[in-house]
């Protein structure tokens, strides 16, 4: 059984949509670790352990706003999937966009899988816990071994 502790990395501009998120997965019962980086740059200095992340976890999953200011979500999977050490982190796009053409690019990009940011809490909720039982309990990646 694994008994270690479970990381999700979500990249967030938004303070108040990061909480929103950070009480869904609570609401959910989501039994992890949720790191918060609130720019693309910040995000990718994460995975890369630079700086003051030199001793992160890894993240299980990524949770990924594609409209951030600088560093925007597109650029941040051109730079996680371009990078051999950081390609198998899955990345879940999350945000309020449907456009088919940013669906086609985040895929183009290698994004694991894209979802609408839902509107309603008890949808973010019902996200939440699915997304969990997927990429925490369900999908064997390089890092649950």
């Amino acid at each position: 059984m694994d008994t270690r502790e479970r990381e999700i990395l979500l990249v967030e501009d938004n303070p108040g949509d990061a909480e929103l998120a950070r009480h869904a997965f609570r609401e959910a019962g989501v039994n992890a670790n949720l790191r918060v980086a609130s720019d693309g740059n910040a995000a990718v200095r994460y995975l890369r352990g630079e700086g003051l992340h030199a001793d992160r976890p890894e993240p299980d999953f990524a949770l990924l706003d594609l409209r951030m200011p600088g560093m925007d979500g597109f650029a941040v999977l051109r730079e996680v999937k371009g990078d051999p050490t950081l390609r198998s982190i899955p990345i879940v796009v999350l945000t309020t966009s449907t456009a088919d053409s940013d669906v086609a690019a985040a895929f183009k990009l290698h994004a694991n899988a894209y979802h609408r940011k839902p509107v309603a809490f008890g949808d973010f909720v019902e996200l939440a816990g699915e997304l969990s039982v997927y990429w925490l309990d369900t999908v064997v990646t390089p890092r649950s071994g």
